[in-house]
């Protein structure tokens, strides 16, 4: 009768342990999502929406300042639901996707503001350029899913960044140089994200310049 108890506490023990420690996760593509919202000539915000290509972040729920964020987010993948409106913003007057195809961003630190939020900070390269960020954000879960069998950590972020402060300076009387930032994101703890990541940048091309 004992066998079976002690099984049974072992399989919990292994299934909540990944709950009480830091942890690497890579970025679950599906269930993260970068949107963006630029104000149209006054009449409305157009939306648009980035794919995060690659990166890994690292969450220790009992201290936000050891946590880690490193991700690359693929230009080139614009979408503002018009193929027209793509290519423009794709091009050279805004994110220049062409010459440098990823936008890098890396953390400098994690400040907690509250129970469940806090501020990234970080640096953003785009365009060639490197400029200093704030992101305030939510963490809102962190747990084991059956669906998949993994532990997943979700987070909501929301920021104002100047577009001017990464050269992109084209038609500022008709579209907004303020963009504010959505970002809602998944990750799917995976001990080796750090070093999958490093491999995929390894073997980038030459052309793939950030």
């Amino acid at each position: 009768m004992r066998a079976p108890i002690l099984c049974c506490l072992l399989l919990l023990g292994c299934l909540l342990a990944p709950l009480t420690r830091a942890a690497e996760y890579r970025f679950d593509p599906v269930h993260s999502a970068l949107v963006f919202f630029v104000d149209h000539d006054g009449y409305s915000d157009a939306v648009g929406r980035l794919k995060i290509a690659r990166g890994w972040f690292r969450f220790d729920e009992k201290n936000w300042a050891a946590s880690k964020v490193v991700a690359d987010i693929a230009l080139g993948s614009v979408d503002m639901d018009d193929k027209g409106w793509d290519r423009v913003v794709a091009g050279t007057d805004f994110l220049d996707a062409k010459a440098r195809p990823y936008a890098h961003f890396v953390s400098t630190s994690v400040e907690k503001t509250g129970l469940d939020t806090g501020i990234l900070y970080g640096q953003l390269t785009l365009r060639g350029h490197t400029e200093g960020l704030a992101f305030p954000f939510r963490f809102n879960k962190r747990a084991f899913t059956i669906y998949g069998l993994h532990t997943v950590a979700g987070f909501t972020g929301i920021a104002t960044l100047d577009r001017k402060l990464w050269g992109m300076d084209a038609f500022d009387s008709v579209v907004g140089v303020k963009v504010k930032v959505l970002l809602e994101i998944e990750g799917i703890e995976d001990g080796g994200a750090e070093r999958d990541y490093q491999r995929a940048v390894a073997v980038s091309k030459p052309g793939d310049a950030r």
